[in-house]
């Protein structure tokens, strides 16, 4: 049975790697000139690695986490710091990794950040307890910002700015076979395995993107100046400081609200503040700002990553709730949860690239905002889970979402980079990573936060650890107060998306 579940995987794997290159061929038969191919292609499929890993690690710890949660007897608000530890420390870096590869090469940067992620992986799958879970999760964190700080900023130098929406296309349809294949890895490790296994799942392509950067793509981006150096700017050590602490204080507090008491939410509410103020009067300040408030303050760029930070956060309510609600009410063992899971990638898969061509088109603000419209219509639809679910009451919404995420993402994208100038290109990159990560950050602590406050005053102060048969009531009505306020956001982001501008930004 075991070697028959790996066959059938690893078919579908392949099928889905065909399919790929297909949509990869049909799409990039048009004339592309920034680079030579014997470059360009290389590169692509560097940062195409790099997204795999990423997307691949996400989607199989949200599947994971009911698992984590049993076997170390830990609360929600506990077992999700493995998810926001790691969301955490690239929403925190993104930005420094962006201008260290500005100034040191995008492609160092990115190749260094590759080997941090497996040396994470490595670490993470050996893990006694989980604090050590935790912080070998941010050493893998540190790792994915690097690479996603600047995989951008190279698709940008490699490809001509009329291609970039279809280029950031296809970079969504790697972002899709490696969300779609995720679940299903770590629905089979975990059932004939353990959640350990599924860090080393990643390993293999790492190290095989490793190995062939070293002796092929690092010279090759030398020639191209994707790696090259530049001349050194200051850098804002206590703007980059103040960032991380305002994150971190930001998320520790969502953790920590529903426990907190009234006068230490007060005190959290008047310090987080208090930080926020003294960061921004510093980045005004600052000669060369870790924060670029003018960029932020041109509506094209900044309502864009504001619109992009709420299109994340309301995914991440959903990947993060959803697999508890399969595990407790519906009872799904893991494999039956990846698959389910795999509906919102499945849909990414088909939506992006056509996403990419819409954007070269006609422009950033009509797929965009119509992206999430679709996002908050799955939402209300979610909202209406009940405890006999059927599978289409399931997967719908969930395709309804994943085709709003693909119709967002890469115009959005494309919108934010393809004005961008060539000396800009990785702090942009970084701000649009940093508002995704922000994002998920917001969405990871906000389904904690709302859900199980609202779990808690349902049962008289119960966690969901203490979830039994008895609570499957309260359950879902939380799950339905959490996701009918999360369509309420997503319609917020629809007139931030509307606000954007006319043209192609």
């Amino acid at each position: 049975m075991f070697f028959l579940s790996w066959g059938i995987l690893l078919g579908s794997i392949e099928n889905i790697g065909k399919l790929s290159f297909h949509i990869f061929y049909f799409l990039t038969s048009a004339h592309l000139t920034i680079m030579p191919p014997s470059t360009r292609w290389p590169l692509f499929i560097l940062v195409a690695t790099g997204v795999l890993l990423s997307t691949m690690d996400s989607s199989m710890i949200n599947v994971a986490l009911p698992v984590i949660m049993a076997e170390f007897g830990v609360r929600l608000a506990a077992v999700q710091w493995v998810v926001l530890i790691y969301l955490l420390t690239i929403t925190s870096s993104l930005l420094f990794w962006g201008r260290l590869g500005d100034r040191l090469g995008a492609g160092r940067i990115y190749l260094a950040g590759m080997l941090v992620f497996a040396l994470g992986s490595l670490a993470c799958s050996l893990s006694l307890s989980l604090v050590q879970l935790i912080l070998f999760r941010l050493f893998q964190g540190l790792g994915a910002a690097m690479m996603m700080a600047n995989g951008p900023a190279m698709i940008r130098l490699a490809f001509p700015v009329e291609s970039l929406g279809r280029m950031l296309g296809l970079i969504g349809v790697v972002t899709s076979v490696g969300l779609m294949t995720g679940p299903l890895v770590s629905g089979a490790l975990i059932h004939y395995f353990s959640w350990r296994m599924m860090f080393l799942a990643t390993l293999p392509v790492s190290c095989s993107g490793l190995v062939l950067s070293f002796f092929y793509l690092l010279p090759a981006l030398r020639q191209s100046g994707v790696a090259e150096d530049r001349p050194a700017q200051p850098f804002d050590w206590v703007g980059l400081l103040l960032w991380t602490l305002l994150v971190l204080l930001l998320v520790s507090g969502a953790s920590v609200f529903q426990t907190a008491s009234s006068t230490g939410r007060l005190l959290g509410g008047l310090l987080t503040a208090c930080l926020l103020v003294v960061f921004l009067r510093h980045q005004r300040r600052a000669v060369s700002p870790f924060l670029p408030l003018d960029i932020l303050a041109v509506p094209r760029y900044g309502l864009a990553l504001l619109a992009a930070a709420i299109s994340f956060a309301v995914l991440f309510v959903v990947l993060i709730l959803t697999p508890f609600y399969l595990h407790h009410i519906l009872r799904f063992d893991p494999r039956a949860l990846g698959l389910v899971m795999m509906s919102v990638p499945a849909a990414v898969f088909v939506v992006a690239p056509l996403a990419g061509l819409l954007h070269d088109r006609v422009g950033a603000r009509i797929p965009a905002t119509s992206g999430l419209l679709i996002c908050a219509a799955a939402l209300l639809l979610l909202s209406r889970l009940s405890l006999s679910a059927s599978l289409a009451q399931l997967i719908i919404p969930l395709m309804l979402l994943g085709c709003g995420q693909a119709l967002f993402l890469s115009p959005n994208s494309a919108a934010v980079l393809g004005h961008a100038a060539p000396e800009q290109g990785g702090i942009m990159s970084g701000l649009l990573a940093t508002s995704r990560n922000l994002g998920m950050l917001c969405g990871t602590a906000l389904a904690g936060l709302v859900f199980a406050s609202f779990f808690a005053h349902l049962t008289g102060g119960l966690d969901v650890r203490d979830y039994s048969p008895a609570q499957a009531d309260a359950f879902i009505r939380a799950l339905r107060y959490t996701f009918l306020l999360t369509a309420g956001l997503s319609l917020v982001g629809v007139v931030v998306s509307v606000r954007r501008g006319e043209g192609k930004g």
